[in-house]
């Protein structure tokens, strides 16, 4: 079943419960969806890999407003962004532990050659195909920074 098609059975289903949280959220990411295949130059069809890029921005974003609104007092706020990015979450895969992280970018430099910070870049577009939604780019670029230097 398909990404898309799986969040529309899941607003359903969180519509029938009265999960209003849950709901609006889903909402959230179905809209951005719906963008992006109706953009221009899109396909018909949006991915799954796609899809899972929506959502692990859209979580990233939510974790980042959290963090503003817990530093302004906003408890309120914070807690209603910290359910929404709960529900995003749910959709990605598990984050790679450190360990698994440092081993998987030991083994693109290797593949790739790749002997200095020159060639970071090459390194880094490897690293954030391949590890799309298992790491955070932050994270991916720090660890391809430590092993390089």
């Amino acid at each position: 079943m398909a990404l898309l098609e799986q969040i529309n059975n899941d607003i359903k289903a969180a519509m029938k419960a009265r999960e209003k949280e849950k709901l609006e959220a889903l909402r959230g990411i179905k809209k951005v969806m719906l963008e992006a295949q109706t953009a221009k130059g899109a396909g018909d069809e949006l991915s799954d890999a796609d899809a899972m890029k929506i959502i692990s921005k859209l979580a990233k974003q939510g974790a980042d407003s959290a963090k503003i609104y817990k530093e302004q007092g906003r408890d309120d706020l914070f807690e209603q962004e910290m359910k929404q990015v709960a529900v995003f979450e749910s959709y990605l895969p598990e984050k790679m532990s450190d360990e698994d992280l440092s081993a998987a970018v030991k083994e693109i430099i290797e593949q790739s050659g790749a002997s200095s910070m020159k060639d970071m870049g090459k390194v880094m577009g490897m690293a954030s195909k391949k590890l799309a939604g298992k790491a955070d780019g932050k994270e991916i670029a720090d660890k391809v920074k430590a092993l390089l230097s």
